[in-house]
């Protein structure tokens, strides 16, 4: 698996490439959410969580989604048109990605996979991991969408209230 500095790497030339401008926070291991968006600065409706879902073999799409909001497997599967998604192990999703679980991020993946990003997140400053544990980029969310292509749809449900 890659090490800690190739994913990161990997990340900020694909932003740069992409002509996005962002910042990076690092941090330790966190415990939840909610200490990850202090740690970050932001609110946890802030972070952004990338989700690799499973289409059929050797077929994925990165779904974007804020890290308040759940994503919701009956909005994709409409999105899709499909009644079968699924989501890879840990080993899969290396795979398909190149990434560990908690780092994976569309920027900078072994493979261009199709992305589709929650409605929500238009308008919004983000912070998204990047690549290694504990390192993330704050960035544009329109810029996100913009960069990586993603079509954007609404697939999370809001928080509860």
């Amino acid at each position: 698996m890659e090490g800690t500095n190739d994913g990161e790497a990997r990340v900020f030339a694909a932003l740069s490439a992409a002509g996005i401008t962002y910042a990076v926070t690092r941090h330790g291991p966190v415990g939840s959410l909610a200490e990850a968006a202090a740690l970050r600065g932001v609110a946890p409706g802030d972070i952004v969580k990338t989700l690799v879902v499973r289409r059929g073999a050797d077929d994925f799409v990165f779904v974007l989604v804020p890290g308040d909001r759940q994503f919701s497997w009956p909005k994709v599967r409409a999105l899709l048109g499909t009644s079968r998604l699924s989501m890879p192990d840990a080993d899969g999703a290396y795979a398909a990605t190149g990434y560990v679980r908690g780092t994976i991020t569309p920027f900078g993946s072994s493979r261009a996979w199709p992305v589709i990003a929650d409605t929500s997140i238009i308008g919004r400053t983000v912070s998204m991991g990047a690549g290694a544990h504990g390192v993330a980029v704050t960035v544009s969310g329109d810029d996100v969408i913009r960069g990586l292509a993603a079509q954007v749809a609404d697939v999370a449900d809001p928080p509860d209230a």
